[in-house]
């Protein structure tokens, strides 16, 4: 039933204080205008309760309920521990070649044999990376963490018993490269850029690429200690050992999703499929690959062949080695400081600069007579832009696609920088057998700098437009 309609409005009942409700049907009394204002003038405010009323002070606020609380981990726990991680990971990784030549002296194997472990380590590492990457993003990155620690130590304590090529082969370089890709640095920077606020998000992954970066200047001096007062069979599983600790910390390293992170596992419930392939149709994604490509290169090629080439200018092998040390030490600083810069202007920005420095650098650097002070600086030079390109690049990937899958896109990522890197031990191979020096693999590292710098400049690093959508009600 309706109230009946006078021209088409429906009157309003008005109920006052002490008058007798009218009957359903009647017209609705209304007070007069002059009589309605005075009883609102007279009528008392009630301030409400006051601190009087209360003899222990004020009450509590109400409790927030459950579903709103934020659970999980705090923040600096993940940070910490993840950094831990990749320290170790990166660390034990990098100390791997000082056994060379205690191996080679003592099975009497060839530089082939050891090195295409080695090579084969790098390409597994990439090849696996998004694939770990997808688990970590669908199940935790604090299981496949695990799985990663216990492949190391496990990869480790196989290589003490690695008396032929063929087991070296399978533990450093097949069992190590799983390890890394499931326990090194991209599995926690995915899980450290879902727990922190976007706007420090850049920040954090400057800090773990620090850690990792950190990782050659701690272990280093570990390994040569180890094998200085041991064979390079037990040093290898002191190494284990020294691993173990990583399976503690991976169980505190889980992704805590920010309340007011606007991810993709908020906004739609995309399959892997459908992630990978907004990725590859988006173009910013697509330079982003070539341009992790050519770090890749850089990095390697340099950090493998620059002690021989130094050498074979007469400079000597040992300004190789401290030059390798002093890249590691700018590099800490270097991403922290990366981390913050990336944090508070375009990313897509600084990682153009940063390729057309390394550009600049080495035109510089083989531009005049090599000494061991031009030596000295290009290191520090190299070290201020060695892994800087991490937290940008990171950061562009959660940036435009959201945090869901943000661990297995960059995976995928790194996989190109990954094959860069085996393109720069290889071609730097290739131009000292066939043409008698590194000169043509430098004058290319130029180049790709430079059109690194130019793909970068063009990328949009805007939100998909999906991340801009409200999400939409779920059905009830």
């Amino acid at each position: 039933m309706a109230e009946e309609s006078v021209g088409g409005l429906t009157p309003i009942r008005v109920y006052r204080a002490g008058a007798a409700p009218a009957a359903y049907g009647e017209p609705a009394r209304a007070a007069p205008p002059a009589q309605a204002a005075a009883a609102r003038a007279a009528a008392p405010i009630d301030p409400g309760p006051t601190y009087a009323d209360y003899e222990d002070g004020l009450p509590e606020p109400p409790p927030i309920p459950p579903e709103t609380r934020k659970s999980g981990l705090p923040i600096g726990v993940i940070v910490v521990c993840g950094a831990l991680i990749a320290l170790m990971s990166m660390g034990i990784r990098n100390i791997i070649p000082l056994w060379q030549t205690p191996m080679l002296q003592d099975l009497g194997w060839s530089s082939s044999q050891f090195s295409i472990a080695l090579a084969t380590q790098n390409l597994m590492w990439g090849l696996c990376s998004p694939f770990f990457g997808a688990l970590a993003d669908k199940f935790g990155s604090s299981r496949v963490l695990i799985f990663g620690a216990m492949l190391q130590a496990s990869g480790l304590w196989l290589m003490s018993q690695a008396n032929d090529p063929a087991l070296f082969f399978l533990s450093a370089g097949v069992l190590l490269g799983l390890a890394q890709s499931a326990a090194g640095m991209g599995i926690v920077l995915g899980a450290v850029g879902r727990s922190v606020h976007p706007r420090h998000r850049t920040m954090a992954f400057g800090l773990i690429t620090a850690s990792s970066s950190a990782g050659m200047i701690v272990m280093t001096p570990i390994g040569r200690a180890l094998l200085e007062t041991t064979t390079w069979s037990d040093a290898f599983v002191s190494v284990a050992i020294i691993a173990l600790p990583m399976i503690l910390l991976a169980i505190f390293v889980r992704s805590n999703q920010n309340d007011g992170d606007p991810s993709t596992a908020e906004i739609a419930k995309l399959s892997i499929g459908e992630a990978l392939g907004e990725a590859f149709r988006h173009r910013g994604f697509t330079l982003l690959v070539l341009g992790f490509f050519v770090c890749g290169f850089h990095v390697t090629f340099i950090g493998v062949h620059l002690p021989k080439y130094l050498n074979d200018l007469g400079v000597g092998w040992q300004a190789g080695a401290n030059a390798l040390m002093i890249i590691g030490v700018f590099n800490v600083g270097a991403c922290l400081a990366v981390g913050f810069v990336a944090s508070v202007v375009s990313k897509r920005g600084v990682l153009a600069m940063i390729y057309l420095l390394r550009a600049v650098v080495i035109l510089a650097f083989i531009s005049f007579p090599v000494s061991t002070t031009s030596v000295y600086i290009f290191a520090a030079a190299m070290g201020v832009l060695w892994l800087s390109t991490v937290p940008p690049t990171q950061g562009i990937v959660a940036q435009v696609f959201g945090t869901q899958y943000m661990t297995m896109l960059f995976g995928v990522v790194f996989f190109s920088h990954q094959i860069g890197s085996f393109l720069g031990v290889y071609l730097g191979a290739q131009a000292v057998d066939r043409l008698g020096s590194y000169d043509m693999v430098w004058y290319v590292a130029i180049v790709l700098g430079l059109l690194a710098a130019v793909c970068h400049i063009v990328i949009d690093e805007r939100p998909v437009a999906r991340l801009k959508q409200p999400a939409a009600p779920e059905a009830a």
